[in-house]
């Protein structure tokens, strides 16, 4: 069974930066790789959107509001997944997931609050 764990979140004012990470909990590197990866994030009392995601093979997609601000990226050895985030802006404040997904199967992290102040 694929667990994903999360960490990275906080608060921080308008213009910072956070780093968000979901590992694959007893995944091996293998199976890893196999999976396409997402971040996604669901603000109060709106439904959960993407933000990014990144194929198996590297391709990456961004939500226009978050593109030139947050990058994704995986690391197959350490078998995890990132969400850089920079110039953070309030309107970007949810509980953000990951997601590891395939045509077969998904699983989703618990998820992590991000707070951003004005």
């Amino acid at each position: 069974q694929v667990q994903l764990v999360e960490s990275g979140g906080g608060s921080v004012q308008a213009g910072g930066s956070l780093r968000l990470s979901c590992a694959g909990a007893r995944m091996i590197t293998s199976t890893f790789n196999m999976y396409n990866m997402g971040w996604f994030r669901q603000a109060p009392g709106k439904q959960r959107e993407m933000v990014a995601t990144i194929t198996n093979g590297g391709i990456t997609n961004y939500k226009d509001s978050v593109k030139g601000r947050f990058t994704i990226t995986r690391n197959g050895s350490r078998k995890t997944m990132y969400l850089q985030m920079n110039s953070l802006q309030p309107e970007d404040t949810g509980v953000y997931y990951c997601k590891f997904f395939t045509s077969r199967d998904d699983y989703w992290g618990q998820g992590t609050q991000v707070t951003v102040s004005s």
